[in-house]
This record gives C-alpha cells, structure tokens and sequence, in this order.
C-alpha cells in the first residue's frame, strides 16, 4: 500500500509539472502569465478542486518556498549584466528599500480603513505585498514579445531583484512585534544587521562560488552543476543561520559570479536558469494547493480593493517620490509604477503571521493570495501594451536603418 501511495504520488507530481510546462507554451502564445496558469493549477489539484489533494502544510509550503525564491534570486543575480545595473544603482536601491517601505505605508493606511485591522496588521498586510516579483515581470514581458530600453530594463531588473529582503526585514519584525517577541527599537538593528551580513556574506560566498567552479571546471559536469546548487543552498543558510538576510546574500552572490570571468560560464548560466524555472513552478503549484478556493469568495471584494489601491495609487506615489528626483520621465515613472506585479513571495511571507498565530492571519492568507492573483491577471496582460503606447520599447535595428 505505501508502495502504491508513492508511486500514486509521483505520478500525480508529473502530470502537475507537465501541465504547468504545457501552459507555460499557452500562455507565451496569448500573453497571459504563467504564473497565473500555475496558480489556478494548484487550487484546481486542491481539497477545493477537481484533484481533491487535501494540503494545509503552511510550514512546508515555506520551506519550499524560501527554498526556491533563493534559487530564483540567485539565477536573476547571475543574469544582471554589472555593467548595464550600474547606472541605475542609485535609483534601484532606493526603489528596492525607501519605495517598499512607502508602499507599505500606503497600502496599510486604506487597509486599516476597509478591514477593521489594527494599526500593526495593518502594516503587516502592507509588508507582505510590498514588493515586485521579478521572475513575475520578466517572463510577462518575454511572453509578450516587449524589449524595454536598457536603462528602463536595467532599473527593474535591479529593483525586483533587490527588493524582496527588505519586504522579508519588514514581515519578519512586524510579525514579530505582534506576537510579542519583539520590541520596536529591535527592528532597527535587526534590519541593520541581516541587511549587513547578508551584503558582506554574500560577497564572500559568491567569490567562493566562483573560485569552486573554477577549481572543478574540468572535472565531472554533474558533479560541478551539483556543487553550484549545494554553494547556493550554503549561501542562503550560512548567512540565515548567523542572522543575515539569505535572500539579499544570494542575489549579490549571484552577481559576483556573473560579473567574473569563469570558464564554462555558459553552462552554470544555462543550468540556474533551469533550476529557477523548475522553483517557479514547484512555489506557485504548491502555494495553489495551499489555498481553499471556497475562503476567498468572503475576502473577494475587500482584496479587489486592496489589489486596485495597492496597483492605482501606493505603488505608482511610491515609485514617484523615489524618480523623480533623478529626472525620470513621466512616462518612465508611470510604467515602473505599473510593473509592479506581485508573485509568489507575498504568498510565502503570508505563511510568516501564518505560522506565528498572529490573530486574523488566516483572513490576511486570503487577502494577500487575492491581491496577488489579482495583480498578475490584470496587470500582467497589460504590461506589453502600456510599454508600447507610452513608446518605451527599445528601437530594433531595422527601424534603426530604416
């Protein structure tokens, strides 16, 4: 019987992936995002849907969670181009850690409006959808056929690829703080130390990655690739288990080995880009599975509001107070404000309140799940035509000679 449970289950497991990888193909011909499909895709297997899996694991569904988004942010580290990201730090950072932190703020003062919640909750709902997906952005606007400019691709690459610590930083204290573990004065040096560490060991780590690739460069390429996916598993715990930010320790350790010059580079490039696709879709299948679909129709007009405030009016101010000192266009401040799709990480964070009984966290699961879905299915098919109008597409050479 255990036999024919396992072998039901990994079954199971590969028509969830193949149906995702189908979908992926669908949703690159029509411009919808992927992430929706994944989504839908959990909650159809689900106890609520057709599979009738029952699974309410919120400690797993974080582990694996946290798990692939280091995976993911250290392949978006290794694909920065230093050169083009350069330009653009100032700004980035400043988007990346000032913009969360106002968009929080902002979302959290029309929360406490509308739910009832008090002043910390409601600045917890605002943390957790406080930042960008960048996996969300990039494969929405590659679906879509849509080449920003450099400068304009540069700056959201760096923002949604750095932003996500400091949402993190902000869920984990504010949690913390409602549950009584923590004082107020504590949040500032935490954050100051897990952003610290997190840089400095993520700098380290990533010239020791580099240096172990290079080292075992011409020994067993399966032996090599395993090596680079146990460094990043390393990075992301070493700096966590200290007290650092794991998540700003692989995206920067990600970046130091991108900037290197390695041998068969190519290879370690081609083979994290695989591992953070397969994150993707194993993180949004199993966070699908982890919501019941009968619970949201109570929080549907509550997180539409929610998701079209946070999408309308505190993404865009934030994203404004933070450009415009550096002479952005208008046009180049509206659309950074309108790429601001939420994907997984808000769901993880929520597992956060979740896990530590925060009161009404099973309430605010469903809210942040919501907005999430929300801002993918309307934000997500929008993004290549706004680009297009707004005329922010990088000229190809054609029209270039032409």
């Amino acid at each position: 019987m255990a036999g024919a449970a396992a072998d039901l289950f990994l079954f199971g497991s590969s028509v969830l992936l193949l149906l995702s990888i189908l979908l992926s193909r669908v949703s690159q011909r029509f411009g919808i995002p992927a992430l929706l499909f994944f989504l839908a895709l959990g909650m159809l297997a689900g106890s609520d849907g057709l599979g009738g899996i029952y699974f309410d694991d919120a400690r797993l569904a974080q582990g694996l969670g946290v798990m692939a988004l280091a995976f993911i942010l250290f392949s978006g580290g290794l694909d920065t181009e230093w050169a083009k990201v350069r330009p653009v730090l100032l700004p980035g950072v400043l988007l990346a850690t000032l913009g969360v932190v106002l968009t929080a703020l902002l979302e959290s003062l029309f929360a406490s409006l509308i739910l009832g919640f008090s002043p910390l909750q409601s600045l917890l709902l605002g943390a957790i959808v406080s930042s960008t997906d960048a996996a969300a952005v990039f494969s929405v606007l590659r679906s879509q056929g849509v080449r920003l400019k450099e400068r304009l691709k540069a700056l959201l690459e760096l923002e949604s690829g750095i932003n996500d610590p400091m949402a993190v930083l902000l869920t984990v204290g504010l949690t913390a703080l409602l549950v009584g573990v923590a004082q107020p004065g504590d949040l500032i040096w935490m954050g100051l130390k897990q952003l610290g560490l997190g840089l400095v060991l993520g700098y380290a780590l990533g010239r020791a990655i580099a240096w172990a690739w290079d080292q075992w460069s011409l020994l067993y390429r399966g032996l090599r690739l395993l090596l680079s996916f146990a460094l990043v598993l390393f990075t992301y715990g070493f700096t966590a288990v200290l007290g650092g930010s794991g998540f700003a320790a692989v995206y920067v350790a990600g970046l130091v080995v991108g900037y290197l010059s390695l041998r068969q580079k190519d290879e370690l490039l081609l083979f994290h880009d695989g591992v953070a696709w397969i994150m993707q879709v194993v993180m949004f299948l199993v966070l699908g599975l982890l919501v019941f679909p009968s619970q949201l129709p109570g929080v549907a007009l509550k997180g539409a509001l929610l998701a079209l405030f946070l999408m309308f009016v505190a993404r865009p101010l934030a994203v404004a107070v933070c450009l415009l000192p550096f002479r952005w266009s208008w046009r180049e401040v509206l659309l950074v404000g309108w790429v601001g799709l939420r994907g997984a990480v808000p769901i993880v964070l929520a597992t956060y309140p979740l896990l530590a009984g925060v009161p009404g966290a099973a309430t605010l699961f469903n809210l942040v799940f919501f907005i999430v879905f929300f801002s993918v299915a309307l934000q997500g098919p929008t993004l290549g035509f706004l680009a297009r109008r707004l005329g922010l597409e990088e000229e190809t050479r054609d029209a270039r000679s032409s």
